[in-house]
């Protein structure tokens, strides 16, 4: 992974010298909060609910254990001893003490994290497939590119006050791990002629008005990169509308002036600035970025000891046929922890889980961990005859929930319980659901599902490309919740469609249940996915059966 330079170390330093002046200034009065508001958001520091929040970057999703020991030191000493992690990479703590900040920052700074650019009106977290350098139908590994992308962005002169916020992300496989078509800018590694290039999508985005990203560039060649994106980004920054908030971000530029216009205004404007960049020194920078991400030396070993508990063990063969996914070196496996225990916050970690997953990294995994945006944490590189002793070791910390993937695997964002933003809570829909689905025991039986919850319509839970999408409103007062299916992520997606009138909060978890028992009966095999019998059949018999009861009552 990466590894600090005297530059950046400097930097570092010096930014958090700044802040630790400005949180002084606010303290004593000398500031306002209006004019402390836009120095926090610089610096990753929110004014929630009930108390700020800091948000740390986690670049490309990537740790190694040292840093999440730090983690875990943090969330005890100014924190409530827990961590959550988000859909962008990133972790939070939802009640620091704002003197305590700067020296939060600090402490983050020692192992090569910081909170810069992750909030505002700027690049956001560059985020990247969570199996990054280790899935077998990776093409290439992703993470020194979108390394890259964060040298270039972090404190851009140019882009710190965009017309609203601005997200990146890269994916080196096929299969899109990192929602690439729902972000301002998607990059899927390609090869064309033998060489690796970028597909530049553009225009993508949820929130109150999603949509799906366009291709901007079907090949991009890699020296071309950061001016390609500049070109882009600054002819966004050029054309976005800064009348309006909700109708500020690229996805509303592209659509507003069509895909054709802001293709020609950014091929104009990259012809223009590429030869201001230095393709030679972009590629040799490139190349030591490559270096540090090389792969580890895998080791060879029997797997005999995976093959007997997966032969004798249901539990653990349960586990593993959920929580495993191939790995590109052979006896390997890469492996998500599940941070959706039923019952549980979705991506919350306490400091003891934390540190119990550096441990496992450290002893197992060649010191690797990457956090998805899925809200789980993974270990990418686990030799078979490991995986025994790492489940075990999970288990101790409630860390070996066999889920991935399935019903309780649930995205929700932090919804009315801690958002100032939230119109209706996301936290216990999510836990509902979970246990409901444990109880009845029907969550393997179901299989592959994607649900993702929204506590407004800002959609940080992405609840536009889940395969049941939860959207919680305010309706008079009341929390309202809006159901959309057949929603997708992946590489094929899709924006999911709203099947009619929303179900009070008591109401939603018998919803879900209703959905899934007409899948049960519509599938055509228990190896048709939900969304394959989505696409096939259509709404109609799920909207059928999910108002039938509410026909029937009236």
């Amino acid at each position: 992974m990466y590894v600090y330079d005297d530059f950046d170390t400097a930097f570092l330093t010096e930014r958090n010298r700044q802040f630790r002046e400005q949180v002084a200034r606010r303290i004593d009065g000398s500031l306002t909060e209006d004019e402390f508001r836009p120095l926090r958001l610089m610096n990753g520091l929110y004014l929630q609910l009930h108390a700020y929040m800091l948000r740390v970057a986690i670049p490309y999703g990537t740790l190694n254990p040292h840093q999440m020991r730090k983690l875990a030191d943090i969330a005890d000493r100014w924190d409530e001893g827990y961590g959550h992690f988000t859909t962008r990479q990133n972790i939070q703590y939802n009640w620091p003490k704002l003197p305590d900040v700067p020296d939060m920052l600090d402490a983050l700074a020692e192992v090569g994290l910081h909170a810069i650019q992750t909030s505002g009106n700027t690049i956001r977290n560059v985020t990247s497939d969570h199996f990054a350098g280790a899935a077998a139908d990776e093409l290439v590994d992703p993470r020194p590119y979108a390394e890259l992308i964060r040298q270039w962005s972090t404190d851009h002169p140019e882009f710190q006050f965009l017309p609203r916020k601005f997200k990146v992300a890269v994916t080196g496989s096929e299969i899109d791990r990192a929602v690439t078509k729902a972000h301002d800018i998607g990059l899927r590694t390609v090869r064309k002629n033998g060489a690796v290039g970028f597909e530049v999508i553009v225009g993508g985005g949820l929130g109150r008005t999603p949509m799906i990203g366009k291709v901007l560039r079907d090949f991009l060649p890699v020296e071309d990169l950061l001016p390609y994106l500049e070109a882009a980004v600054s002819t966004y920054n050029l054309l976005g509308r800064r009348d309006n908030k909700y109708k500020a971000r690229i996805k509303i530029t592209v659509h507003e002036n069509g895909i054709d216009t802001f293709r020609e205004l950014t091929e104009a404007r990259f012809a223009e600035i590429a030869p201001q960049f230095d393709a030679a020194a972009t590629l040799e920078q490139l190349a030591r970025i490559e270096a540090m991400f090389a792969a580890p030396s895998f080791r060879t070993a029997s797997d005999l000891a995976y093959q007997a508990a997966y032969g004798s063990d249901p539990i653990f063969r349960s586990w593993a046929d959920t929580n495993l996914h191939a790995h590109k070196a052979e006896g390997h496996a890469v492996v998500t922890i599940s941070l959706k225990k039923h019952g549980e916050t979705p991506g919350d970690a306490t400091s003891e889980q934390m540190r119990l997953i550096a441990d496992l990294a450290e002893k197992y995994g060649y010191g690797e961990i990457r956090i998805s945006h899925e809200q789980n944490v993974i270990l990418p590189h686990v030799h078979r005859a490991d995986l025994p002793a790492v489940y075990k070791a999970l288990k101790t910390q409630g860390l070996a929930t066999a889920n991935v993937g399935l019903v309780s695997d649930i995205i929700a964002c932090p919804g009315m319980d801690y958002c100032a933003l939230a119109t209706a809570r996301s936290i216990p829909i999510a836990q509902e659901i979970a246990t409901h689905f444990d109880a009845l025991k029907l969550e393997h039986d179901i299989g592959p599902l994607k649900i993702k919850i929204s506590g407004c319509i800002n959609a940080c839970g992405h609840h536009h490309v889940g395969h049941i999408g939860i959207l919680g409103l305010d309706r008079a007062g009341v929390e309202n919740y809006q159901i959309t299916l057949g929603g997708d992520g992946s590489e094929d997606a899709s924006l999911g469609e709203r099947t009619g009138p929303g179900f009070a909060y008591d109401q939603i978890v018998p919803a879900i249940e209703r959905i899934l028992r007409a899948y049960l009966e519509i599938r055509e095999s228990r190896e048709e996915t939900f969304l394959e019998a989505y696409r096939r059949v259509g709404l109609a018999p799920f909207k059928e059966a999910l108002y039938e009861a509410e026909r029937h009552a009236a």
